[in-house]
């Protein structure tokens, strides 16, 4: 069934939220408002007491597939993503073989096919052997657009250079993704590392002036290539400030993770080790504030989880061989009703930045917003949860969350796709039901 009528939650979306009916048929919104008579024979759901959130967007995941399903893979990394209100994901290309040309994004896209529990985009990976091929290939069915790595990463998933770097911006219109590291500073500041390092030093390995460099030289080029550009992960007060003094408008929008806003350092290392380990690195409590109230003012456009699993043997590799990366796909809507109920954000603002944000970055058709003509996806909260996060609740195959034990101040209780329930009170409902997405 596409057909759903949601009766007397408190609707959030688009700046506002009272208490309202959504009527979805064939997998669209049709009617959004109090006192709606549903058609004869539509199933209704009652939300009373509950808060209906446009489905949320997470615009960064790694779901390791294919390559590393033993981390977790498309069917693993979508449950866990409508387990934590998601309904549709936008997934990395440095899987293994990396996304790099049309043949693998199909292969991923078939991969998805009736395995997915949410809608889907995949990111083609930048590189110097395929950056004059990019603007045809983000135009390709499926594809979430272009990310490029500005430090070191998978496979051949590296763009260093500026030459390179600009030779892929020049190459397509849509709004292209970036990791903003400084990779010549990266090789040097590992290389000076001394024998019995500690994950605690990360934070001044991948240093606040890695990152800084790499945007400085990032808004350069855009400036001169005129090209739309999305920072994923901003981990420093420091660029906030050079991303506003430089005041490019919409050709730059950035992207803030859950685990730069809810973890700091060195408090973060001390308690969860290499669990807190990611790519840029969870730094200190002026990092982190400066992030928050970023979020808060509208400077990030959007938040995504940057999902990104290990397994626990892989992780207590010693540093600096251990991986980076931290799950969190399920988390994010939880941290921040967390936030809400602090008081520094607003549900409309946890809106803005799980829905209606990412789809405006990045162009998704029909996602984001409770409205006719919309996608039917919908995230219903319980807000009267207030248990600490138990671990059984999460889906990750890597079977571990640094936010396990976190207070609870709601959570997701159900998550629609297209008018389809496809999670609900903690377990599945129906088949996989996921489609690609429609970018422009």
């Amino acid at each position: 069934m596409s057909d759903l009528f949601v009766h007397g939650g408190r609707v959030f979306s688009d700046g506002d939220d009272q208490v309202q009916d959504v009527l979805i048929e064939g997998g669209r919104v049709t009617a959004v408002g109090a006192g709606i008579e549903p058609p004869a024979g539509v199933e209704t759901l009652d939300a009373s007491g509950q808060w209906v959130l446009p489905g949320l967007i997470d615009s960064q995941v790694h779901f390791r597939e294919p390559g590393m399903p033993h981390k977790e893979d498309l069917a693993s990394g979508s449950l866990a993503a409508v387990a934590g209100g998601v309904t549709c994901f936008m997934e990395m290309p440095n899987t293994n073989p990396s996304t790099t040309d049309p043949a693998a994004l199909e292969d991923k896209l078939q991969r998805a096919a009736g395995r997915c529990w949410a809608d889907h985009g995949f990111f083609i990976g930048a590189s110097p052997e395929n950056a004059d091929q990019l603007g045809d290939w983000e135009r390709l069915p499926g594809c979430a657009g272009v990310k490029m790595f500005m430090g070191s990463s998978t496979g051949s998933l590296l763009v260093a250079g500026d030459e390179d770097v600009e030779r892929v911006l020049r190459s397509g219109e849509h709004r292209m993704a970036v990791h903003s590291e400084d990779d010549f500073r990266l090789k040097e500041r590992y290389a000076s590392l001394g024998d019995g390092a500690s994950v605690a030093q990360h934070p001044d390995v991948r240093d606040v002036e890695c990152a800084v460099r790499s945007t400085r030289r990032l808004l350069d080029l855009v400036e001169k290539t005129g090209r739309k550009v999305h920072i994923l992960h901003v981990s420093t007060a420091d660029e906030i400030d050079v991303v506003r003094e430089r005041d490019l408008g919409d050709l730059v929008t950035c992207e803030v993770t859950p685990n730069h806003l809810f973890m700091a350092a060195p408090d973060c290392y001390e308690q969860y080790g290499s669990h807190a380990q990611m790519n840029p690195p969870v730094r200190d409590r002026h990092h982190r504030d400066a992030l928050r109230q970023g979020l808060a003012d509208g400077f990030f456009a959007c938040i995504g989880s940057d999902h990104a699993p290990h397994t626990r043997e892989e992780k207590a590799t010693p540093y600096p061989h251990s991986p980076s990366g931290i799950p969190g796909v399920q988390t994010t809507l939880p941290l921040l009703l967390t936030a809400v109920a602090e008081g520094w954000l607003t549900m409309q603002d946890v809106v803005r930045v799980t829905a209606s944000g990412p789809a405006r970055i990045y162009e998704i058709r029909g996602k984001g917003v409770i409205e006719n003509g919309a996608d039917g996806d919908l995230t219903l909260v319980d807000p009267s949860v207030r248990d600490p996060l138990p671990l059984a609740w999460l889906r990750y195959r890597v079977g571990y969350s640094p936010f396990e034990g976190t207070p609870l101040h709601g959570w997701p209780a159900t998550t629609i796709v297209r008018g389809r329930v496809v999670y609900r009170d903690h377990a599945v409902v129906g088949t996989p039901q996921g489609r690609p997405i429609q970018l422009g």
